[in-house]
């Protein structure tokens, strides 16, 4: 996984937009984001032992791609990469292919990581975020739940809803 500073140039959001800034991954931890990379025969168990080890009860997998979405790809990478948050945490293994999952550090900056096969990430309820496809146009993911998704991103602004909120108050005892 590379995680660096997003250059916030406005180009096509499938790039790099890497400002030459890495982020260090203790800085990634005090956001509240886990990162794990989990490859080889094991990478499987790994991912199931970790999602008992946090009470994840339910999974699918979700390919995300011209092929595999049709007409429909273009318009959901950009729903996808629209600001928002979720009232749950948002965990997501990489199987295959490549992606972004964007987030704001604590001075409102986005911090951009580059997940891989095999990388795990899991992103706090109430962490602003976006995600987008690579220019490879290609990622096949598995998606954990505690419970039942919930799926209603809630677009930035809503400072006052009670997991930002909480979000907040766990950044600041870090």
């Amino acid at each position: 996984m590379k995680v660096y500073y997003h250059d916030n140039t406005a180009e096509d959001q499938r790039l790099d937009h890497d400002s030459g800034v890495e982020v260090p991954p203790e800085a990634v931890t005090k956001l509240g984001v886990l990162a794990y990379n989990f490859s080889g025969a094991t990478a499987l168990d790994n991912v199931n032992s970790l999602a008992k080890a946090r009470g994840y009860k339910n999974q699918d997998v979700i390919t995300i791609s011209p092929a595999s979405m049709g007409d429909v790809y273009e318009e959901k990478v950009k729903t996808f990469y629209k600001e928002h948050l979720h009232e749950d945490e948002e965990i997501r293994y990489v199987i295959e292919g490549e992606g972004f999952f964007d987030v704001r550090d604590v001075e409102d900056r986005w911090v951009r990581l580059k997940l891989d096969a095999g990388d795990l990430i899991i992103l706090p309820a109430g962490i602003y975020h976006r995600f987008s496809t690579t220019s490879s146009d290609y990622i096949k993911a598995m998606r954990l739940f505690k419970d039942e998704p919930k799926w209603t991103p809630l677009p930035r602004p809503c400072d006052d809803n009670q997991y930002r909120v909480d979000y907040l108050q766990s950044i600041k005892a870090n």
